[in-house]
């Protein structure tokens, strides 16, 4: 079958490797014909970098982790879904053993097993393959009338309310996102969901902050073309209840500590930039700063908003590539300017 496999940085193959359904099929197991796959920042890094801040690939990884497909094949122990039923797949697998996991904090296993990672060696091979084979506790069911393009927004929903349960109550709060990716413009999404009564998005180029304003931002600033924009929100130490910073970035963080309130929040969703902190005025305005990493429960609940359309991430989509062109496809997902969500097609 086909896979899309990272080799090294900028060295992107579409391999002929063996097929999951000569795999012997274990009790619990599900195989499962992939539909779509939508392409991550992570996923981009391992194009670009292969790699990002610590995690570099030592061998050929599958890469992909929002997936989504119509089951093939169950175990004999399988009960929760059906051959011929449309999943998404989370591609979370914790231990159920270690320390983290009897506390409750699956996101923290330390044998955690997740689609396209580099973490471990050997690597989790990813879920951009035409079958995947994995457990039942991994697949949730999708209705027949949502598309498994939408399915496999399940994965970064997931990852988004995951953020904005870090943040605590958002009811009738003031909330800025910094960085109107898919992350950050499904967190405005998740933070309108959970109450929040103005929202602002923020981000350095205009096409994204189109679509954050179309699926409901009440502003959107481009702070690169206004870099003085933010300072209306510094007067009474700040005007922001919550921020999100999902940008990665440090300036972004820095500038968010000036003009989130005393006792505010900033929850850190993007990944790899570094910064000094002035820790004074996190200490006299009493800042909360707390990090958010993947998710847990949250990918089942991630699937319920999709299927209902309480969170429709329709909009997000800009195109469905065929995996043969996967190297267009990852292209054009690194061009912020022309795409929020790239998806393959299986």
């Amino acid at each position: 079958m086909k896979a899309v496999v990272i080799h090294a940085a900028g060295d992107l193959r579409v391999d002929d490797i063996k097929a999951d359904k000569e795999q012997t099929l274990g009790p619990s197991d599900v195989r499962v014909r992939i539909g779509a796959g939508g392409i991550c920042g992570s996923d981009l890094h391992y194009f670009r970098h292969g790699g990002f801040g610590m995690v570099r690939l030592k061998e050929p990884m599958i890469l992909g982790h929002e997936i989504a497909g119509t089951v093939l094949a169950i175990g004999r122990d399988v009960v929760a879904v059906s051959p011929g039923q449309k999943v998404a797949v989370n591609p979370s697998l914790a231990c159920g053993q270690c320390r983290f996991c009897r506390l409750g904090l699956h996101n923290h296993c330390l044998e955690m097993r997740f689609y396209g990672s580099a973490m471990r060696f050997p690597h989790v091979q990813g879920g951009f393959r035409e079958v995947l084979t994995c457990t039942d506790e991994q697949v949730v069911p999708v209705p027949d009338h949502v598309s498994l393009t939408e399915a496999a927004f399940a994965e970064p929903l997931a990852v988004c309310l995951h953020a904005v349960n870090q943040a605590g109550s958002l009811l009738g709060k003031r909330v800025l996102v910094t960085g109107s990716g898919p992350i950050g413009v499904l967190t405005a999404m998740a933070a309108r969901r959970a109450g929040a009564a103005e929202i602002v998005v923020t981000d350095v180029v205009d096409a994204p902050l189109a679509i954050a304003r179309a699926v409901g931002a009440d502003r959107t600033i481009n702070v690169q073309a206004e870099p003085q924009s933010l300072d209306a929100f510094t007067p009474e130490k700040g005007q922001f209840d919550v921020m999100f910073e999902a940008a990665g970035s440090a300036s972004t963080l820095l500038a968010g500590l000036q003009i989130v309130r005393p006792r505010g929040r900033l929850v850190l969703v993007g990944q790899g930039a570094e910064a000094t902190l002035p820790m004074s005025l996190i200490v006299t305005k009493e800042l909360e700063l707390r990090g958010s990493f993947r998710f847990d429960d949250e990918f089942r609940t991630a699937v319920g908003f999709i299927a209902d359309r309480l969170i429709d991430v329709r909009p997000l989509l800009t195109d469905v590539i065929p995996v043969d062109e996967a190297q267009r496809a990852f292209e054009q997902a690194a061009d912020k300017s022309r795409s929020m969500k790239i998806q393959l097609a299986f």
